[in-house]
C-alpha cells in the first residue's frame, strides 16, 4: 500500500466484518489510525487485533448506529483516542430482509447520525472526509432479467416486495444525504461522498449466493461478468478520503462492475 493517510485518524462503523473490516485494514495499511466500531464488539476487536498484528494503530469499540447519542460518543472517543479525527466511514448496514423499520433505522438513520454529528465535528477541526456506503440499490431498483427482485433471497428465498423496497429506499436515502451534506459543508473543508457497490463477496450476500444458480445469476447482472471483492471497495474508499480526491464531493461512485451502466 502507501502512506497517503499517514497521521490521520478514522472511524469506521460496521468494522467487524465485510466491507467495514476491509476498509479498516486498508486505511491502516495506508497509515491511518482506525477506530473499529461495530454492534458486535468481539468482531470489532478481531479487526483491531489484526491491524495491530500488521503494525498498525487501531482501537475497537461497540456501537449501535441507531442510537444518535452513541454515534456522537463514538466520534468523540475517536477524537480523544487519536488526538483528532479526519475520516468517517458510515458503513454499518443490514439487508432488507430485516423489515422496514430495522432497515431504515440502521441503513438510513444510522448514516444520518454519523453525518449530523460527524460533519460538524470535522468542520470544527478544520475539515476532513466522509464516505457513506450506499449501494447500486441507491441508484437503481433491484430487478433481475426476469423482473423479480433479488434482495429477499438472502434469508428465505421469498421474493417479497416489502423487503427489496426497504433496502432500496434506505440506500436511495443515503445518496440523498450524501449530496445534501456535501453542499452544506463544502465551504467548511468537509468532503462527503458515497460508494455504491454492486454485489460483493461479503457475509451479507453469502445467503443469497449459496442458493442454487444464484451466484451465476448475480454475475450475469454485472457487465464484467463477476462479483466484486471487498478490497476493491476499500480501494475506492481509500481514494475518496485521501488528498487525491481533494476536489471531489457530493459524488455517488458506483463500484459495481458496470451494473449501473446497463
Amino acid at each position: 500500500m502507501n502512506d497517503r493517510l499517514q497521521g490521520r485518524a478514522a472511524l469506521v462503523t460496521g468494522a467487524g466484518s465485510g466491507l467495514g473490516r476491509s476498509m479498516a485494514y486498508r486505511f491502516a495499511a495506508d497509515g491511518a489510525a482506525v477506530m473499529c466500531a461495530d454492534l458486535n464488539e468481539e468482531s470489532a476487536m478481531e479487526t483491531a487485533a489484526r491491524i495491530a498484528d500488521l503494525g498498525g494503530h487501531s482501537v475497537a469499540m461497540p456501537l449501535d448506529v441507531t442510537d444518535s447519542g452513541a454515534v456522537k460518543e463514538s466520534l468523540e472517543r475517536t477524537n480523544d483516542e487519536f488526538d483528532g479525527i479526519d475520516i468517517i466511514v458510515n458503513n454499518a448496514g443490514i439487508g432488507g430482509y430485516h423489515g422496514w423499520d430495522a432497515t431504515i433505522d440502521v441503513n438510513l438513520s444510522g448514516v444520518y447520525y454519523g453525518l449530523l454529528h460527524g460533519a460538524q465535528m470535522l468542520a470544527d477541526h478544520g475539515g476532513g472526509a466522509i464516505v457513506n456506503i450506499a449501494s447500486i440499490a441507491g441508484l437503481n431498483a433491484l430487478v433481475t432479467s426476469g423482473g423479480r427482485t433479488t434482495t429477499a433471497l438472502a434469508e428465505t428465498g421469498e421474493l417479497t416486495p416489502d423487503r427489496s423496497a426497504a433496502y432500496v429506499a434506505s440506500k436511495h436515502g443515503v445518496v440523498g444525504l450524501t449530496r445534501q451534506f456535501a453542499i452544506n459543508f463544502g465551504q467548511q473543508g468537509v468532503r462527503v461522498n458515497a460508494i455504491c457497490p454492486g454485489y460483493i463477496y461479503t457475509p451479507m450476500t453469502a445467503g443469497m449466493r449459496e442458493r442454487p444458480g444464484a451466484e451465476e445469476m448475480l454475475q450475469s447482472l454485472h457487465p464484467m461478468g463477476r462479483l466484486g471483492q471487498d478490497d476493491e471497495v476499500a480501494s475506492a474508499a481509500a481514494f475518496l478520503v485521501s488528498d487525491d480526491a481533494s476536489f471531489i464531493t457530493g459524488v455517488a461512485l458506483p463500484v459495481d462492475g458496470g451494473y449501473s451502466a446497463r
